[in-house]
């Protein structure tokens, strides 16, 4: 994996995560003492994730009908795509970190 895409997917990643905290009600915000507010900000995340893949297919419904502009289609669908990406990106990372502990000795 190229540097470039793994620095693109951090970025992604804690561009969402701050949209997450600040735009979502139902996320605690993370505390010094951890707790699940990692689990709570995963969640809030994959949550808006499917949200913006939601509002793309309806914006691009709209456009498909001649009732949305062709540029809030495309912001609609790249938003939608980056959340998507920024998700995988996580599931990778989780994945990996996951066998990299399987690995260790005992």
């Amino acid at each position: 994996m190229a540097i470039g895409s793994i620095n693109s997917a951090i970025s992604a990643y804690q561009s969402a995560a701050r949209s997450a905290l600040q735009d979502s009600p139902t996320i605690t915000k993370p505390t010094q003492s951890g707790g699940d507010s990692f689990a709570g900000m995963v969640r809030g995340s994959l949550e808006k994730a499917v949200e913006l893949g939601h509002k793309s297919e309806e914006i691009s419904l709209k456009g498909v009908a001649g009732d949305a502009d062709l540029r809030d289609v495309v912001m609609a669908v790249n938003n939608a795509e980056n959340a998507l990406n920024t998700v995988v990106a996580v599931r990778d990372k989780v994945v990996s970190a996951y066998q990299e502990i399987l690995r260790m000795p005992i």
